[in-house]
């Protein structure tokens, strides 16, 4: 199985990125392909600046992992309520590549902060926005208090998170199982 993780954010120390994952290795051997989003910079989109100057290589290279990939796992860093700036762009031109961005793939939705939300805002988004865009939401988590519930050797360490994560990975499992099997 392949899966594509990656934290939408361009901290290079992103909590979401270790999150994201984190979560792709509760999938036993599968092979993960994750990025940085600093890779992946392009111009502002607008109409005007596509039509001058096309679609930027890194969208496509972006949508290229989408096609590959039997799960995408993103988790979201939250940005006044929303997604990060360079999370938006990215799927702004990713979706002129193909508006059916997420191409009915499987995906695992999760948001995590410092704080006592949990980047439960920008999960919302992400939630009712991506069915849209053929986004198929198999499971969602949002942790809270990252620092005080995520150690980088253990995982999450609170017991109550730790347990609401476990029965998420083993609902996407199921999903992924019954997929699986409708397929052969």
């Amino acid at each position: 199985m392949k899966i594509f993780a990656f934290g939408a954010s361009s901290n290079r120390n992103s909590i979401n990125q270790k999150m994201a994952l984190y979560a792709a290795k509760q999938f036993g051997d599968a092979d993960i392909q994750t990025i940085d989003l600093n890779d992946f910079e392009m111009p502002l989109y607008s109409i005007d600046r596509e039509q001058q100057i096309g679609i930027p290589k890194p969208a496509q290279i972006f949508m290229n992992y989408v096609q590959d990939a039997d799960l995408i796992i993103i988790s979201f860093a939250e940005h006044n309520g929303s997604y990060s700036s360079i999370f938006k762009n990215l799927f702004d031109w990713a979706s002129r590549v193909n508006i059916k961005t997420f191409m009915g793939k499987p995906m695992l939705l999760m948001a995590a902060s410092t704080g006592r939300r949990g980047a439960i805002s920008v999960l919302e988004a992400a939630v009712n926005r991506f069915p849209i865009h053929d986004g198929r939401i198999a499971g969602t988590f949002s942790m809270s208090e990252f620092h005080k519930n995520f150690h980088v050797d253990e995982g999450i360490i609170g017991q109550e998170m730790k347990e609401r994560f476990d029965q998420v990975i083993d609902e996407v499992k199921k999903q992924l199982n019954t997929i699986h099997s409708d397929a052969v």
